[in-house]
């Protein structure tokens, strides 16, 4: 029963989807080798949390195809990601280079993280100290009821 469930398992996990369309892939294995390794490291500009090389967008194989130009024009791996950088800027890369420019990319999520508990923080202590004090009358039935459960526990 447990190899019946984890063969359907297998079957329903999604393989790793690759958009790269065969009138894109290299007759150089190498070369296309080398262009799969790069498209794994560029950023899609508009799917944003996707590689280019699993981005479906026009744009994703619009790149996919320049980085193939690229390669068989003869540029090595950190001349294609110096030209897209220059043109796209260090977002294009999935793992932005830590720099002065950057920082905010790194540091981006642990600010938020701050920001979020500092909100909490201080909506907690607003909760605390908006408590209205009790009027003269509630005062007088709060100590109408505790006096009732006083005689009640003599009893």
């Amino acid at each position: 029963m447990r190899s019946i469930a984890l063969v359907c398992l297998l079957l329903l996990a999604p393989l790793s989807a690759k958009a790269v369309q065969p009138d894109e892939l290299m007759t150089d294995p190498k070369l296309e080798a080398r262009a799969r390794a790069l498209s794994s490291e560029l950023r899609c500009m508009v799917c944003q949390n996707e590689s280019i090389d699993e981005s479906s967008a026009d744009l994703a194989r619009d790149l996919r195809l320049l980085v193939r130009e690229r390669l068989q024009a003869g540029d090595s791996d950190s001349e294609i990601r110096a030209f897209l950088v220059r043109r796209y800027g260090d977002f294009i890369l999935l793992k932005p280079p830590l720099k002065p420019e950057t920082w905010l990319l790194w540091a981006a999520p642990f600010l938020v993280l701050i920001a979020g508990a500092i909100l909490i923080l201080v909506a907690r202590g607003q909760q605390r100290g908006h408590a209205a004090p009790l009027s003269a009358a509630e005062e007088a039935r709060l100590d109408a009821m505790l006096g009732d459960e006083e005689d009640l526990g003599r009893d």
